[in-house]
C-alpha cells in the first residue's frame, strides 16, 4: 500500500524507553513523549495517561498478529507478499467489530 505516511504527534511507549536522551531526541523532532517514568527516576515526568491508555490497543493488536501462524513465523518469501498477509490479517481483525453487530 503506498500511501504517505504522516509525522506522529506522540509515541506511545514502556517505561523500558524512559530515558533523558531519548525524550530529548523526540522533543526535538516535534513529537510529544508519551512514557511513564521509571520506579528509580528522581523526577518523575508523568506522561498524559489518557493517550497512555491507547498503548493497550496496540498491544493486543500485534498480539493477535502473532497468533496468525503466516504472519509470526514469516512464510513469504518477499517483502511485498508479506506485507499483504499482514493487511488481510489486520483487515480480519477490523471486521471483527463489524460483522453480525446489531
Amino acid at each position: 500500500m503506498a500511501m504517505p505516511v504522516p509525522k506522529p504527534a506522540a509515541l506511545l511507549a514502556d517505561k523500558g524507553y524512559d530515558g533523558d536522551r531519548f525524550r530529548e531526541d523526540l522533543l526535538l523532532n516535534n513529537i510529544l513523549p508519551v512514557i511513564p517514568p521509571r520506579s528509580n527516576r528522581k523526577a518523575p515526568q508523568h506522561p498524559d495517561y489518557r493517550r497512555y491508555r491507547d498503548r493497550n490497543r496496540v498491544e493486543r493488536m500485534f498480539g493477535f498478529l502473532k497468533q496468525q501462524r503466516r504472519i509470526a513465523t514469516r512464510f513469504e518469501k518477499t517483502a511485498l507478499s508479506y506485507l499483504s498477509f499482514l493487511n488481510l490479517a489486520a483487515a480480519r481483525l477490523w471486521l471483527k467489530h463489524f460483522v453480525n453487530a446489531t
